[in-house]
């Protein structure tokens, strides 16, 4: 698998550097270098791109900013981001923008080619998830920079806390804390399997053990059913009653 990249950095020497990089990974292919986000933009919008290799701190266009702009093409994945900076506070907004890692300046070939690795492992999820679009036994999960395969049998429920999600797994205590939204995930899960019954809240049908007028009980937990969700659930009751 060839990932097409391109690299941003309004430092001559830094562009450079990163540039002789990607062009002796053999995975990567090298589609463009830009001094500026905007010139960057305009790129993205005419060509086919995996990877980008950005600079944080550029004038006009910020690479938090121009993380915020992409998008996905049709029949394409968005371009994935790794950040650049000479600065190490960016880890938050890195996770907001979903970068798949960050290059903290100066770093060498190893600690980029580690990075490397990491957006082809993910680029090579992506097309085995594509070849297999019913396999329903396991879904990735971003923790901590990295791509987390969560098998959906051991889902209990999952509470949503405003951009991330706890999701709480059988036979552990500790819940897996990930960087995405409980809309984001419901759209993930098989929807047989799965019910939004609270703006923050998703169960898992098969893991219930009872439900009253206003609650679901899961194991020791009592969950609320939101108002909204009431329909929902007395469909879903009466297929069974």
């Amino acid at each position: 698998m060839t990932l097409n990249c391109i690299a941003v950095d309004d430092e001559p020497l830094a562009l450079g550097l990163i540039c002789s990089f990607i062009e002796q990974t053999p995975f990567l292919k090298l589609a463009g270098s830009f001094s500026s986000g905007i010139k960057a933009l305009e790129a993205l919008h005419e060509h086919s791109i995996d990877l980008i290799f950005l600079d944080i701190q550029m004038p006009d266009l910020t690479g938090i900013q121009l993380a915020r702009t992409l998008e996905s093409k049709p029949g394409s994945a968005k371009p994935r981001v790794i950040f650049t900076t000479a600065f190490n506070n960016y880890a938050i907004e890195g996770y907001k923008v979903d970068a798949l890692d960050y290059l903290l300046k100066p770093y060498d070939y190893e600690e980029f080619l580690k990075a490397a690795n990491k957006a082809r492992a993910y680029a090579e999820m992506l097309q085995s998830k594509q070849l297999a679009p019913d396999h329903e036994e396991y879904i990735f999960l971003k923790i901590e920079y990295q791509l987390v395969r969560v098998a959906i049998k051991d889902i209990v429920y999952i509470e949503g806390l405003k951009d991330y999600a706890k999701i709480h797994l059988i036979n552990e205590v500790k819940p897996l804390l990930s960087l995405i939204t409980l809309k984001s995930l419901e759209e993930k899960l098989p929807p047989r399997l799965f019910m939004r019954i609270h703006r923050s809240f998703i169960i898992a049908l098969e893991k219930i053990d009872a439900i009253t007028k206003n609650t679901v009980q899961i194991g020791g937990t009592n969950i609320t059913i939101g108002d909204q969700y009431k329909d929902a659930m007395k469909q879903f009751l009466s297929n069974w009653l």
